[in-house]
């Protein structure tokens, strides 16, 4: 961090005094006004080991073995994997609420952070390009931003150019996702994610949290469809 912004936080702290996402205590040095979080309780949010994850889907393991018993059972998926940082309970849950809900934007530093550890370590996002999921229309009107857009947009200037962005996808009407089981989520985005642009060879669709993960499959399907020759994909939280 440069000297200027250094002490342009320590300012910002001072004329509005900034309390931490989690425990709600005072934010005192540059670093915790930066992320939004005290360091005791960035310390404490560490992402789920990668031995404990299932290979495809990304969901931890209880007793199998490389892959969960739904990814063993289920159909041929368009995601050649899936990575998940963390759980959608407990302190984490108050985490996405306090980012997601309540515009807490430091936290997108964090969790870009967090999200830059997977992309540039994991061998096969080697070049791969990011796509995040597109928003619903009028979400942006609605709530006045796009929570997935500025993670993307903070992984890419945290990066300094080592990962590129494309988006190339974008969501005509549909029904709200959160009310729909799996199956009618699948339906409910049919033909209504499309490309805006030209597939890269090798994508990396982001989203915020991932449920039943029916909105990554259809957009990896949509870029797959459009000459993305391997679509993985990578979300802050599972449910």
């Amino acid at each position: 961090m440069n000297v200027f912004k250094h002490f342009f936080l320590l300012a910002k702290g001072f004329l509005f005094p900034a309390v931490c996402a989690l425990c709600g205590g005072s934010l005192i040095y540059a670093q915790e006004i930066k992320y939004g979080l005290c360091e005791k309780c960035k310390e404490s949010l560490s992402p789920l080991e990668r031995g404990s994850r299932c290979n495809l889907c990304g969901k931890p393991l209880i007793s199998e073995k490389d892959l969960c018993l739904p990814c063993r059972n289920g159909n041929g998926k368009s995601t050649e994997r899936l990575w998940v940082l963390f759980p959608y309970a407990g302190k984490f849950r108050v985490l996405l609420t306090e980012y997601k809900f309540r515009k807490n934007i430091p936290l997108a530093d964090f969790f870009a952070e967090k999200a830059l550890t997977v992309l540039l370590n994991e061998p096969a996002l080697k070049n791969a390009c990011i796509v995040p999921v597109p928003p619903r229309p009028g979400k942006i009107k609605e709530s006045g931003w796009d929570q997935v857009d500025l993670l993307v947009r903070r992984i890419e200037k945290i990066s300094e150019g080592k990962i590129s962005v494309c988006r190339c996808l974008k969501r005509q009407k549909s029904k709200i996702q959160k009310r729909l089981d799996r199956n009618a989520r699948i339906e409910n985005l049919k033909g209504r994610i499309c490309m805006n642009g030209t597939a890269p060879k090798t994508a990396v669709v982001i989203d915020d949290i991932i449920t039943t993960g029916s909105t990554i499959e259809v957009c990896s399907g949509v870029l797959k469809e459009a000459g993305a020759e391997k679509v993985y994909g990578l979300c802050l939280f599972y449910d």
